[in-house]
């Protein structure tokens, strides 16, 4: 069953009624008794699919996707950066061993 908002003409009040979709529209302004009573058209409830198969993120805004995506991709090029800084660094190191290596290997 919805709720409807209904306000009157005559003295401004305005209150919800639970009520059947069968059920006339009320007339009688409950506050005021003048026959001024009118039903407003509201904006609806937002629609939530439940169930197997429907999925909280599947009607995301696309700027909230955006901002996701950019957050994904921003994440992957901070771990990308600090792994290519430790390659580096390993090849420095192994490139000194090898250094290492040949110079006791001259002197021998």
């Amino acid at each position: 069953m919805p709720t409807y908002e209904y306000q009157c003409r005559s003295c401004d009040h305005e209150f919800e009624l639970f009520q059947q979709m069968s059920d006339p529209v009320k007339r009688k302004c409950p506050a005021c008794n003048q026959l001024q009573l009118e039903r407003l058209i509201g904006t609806g409830a937002g629609v939530l699919f439940k169930g197997s198969g429907f999925y909280e993120t599947d009607y995301r805004s696309s700027s909230y996707k955006k901002a996701a995506q950019a957050e994904k991709s921003a994440a992957a090029g901070t771990n990308g950066t600090s792994d290519k800084k430790k390659k580096s660094s390993e090849k420095a190191t192994s490139n000194g061993q090898k250094k290492t290596k040949a110079k006791a290997g001259s002197a021998a």
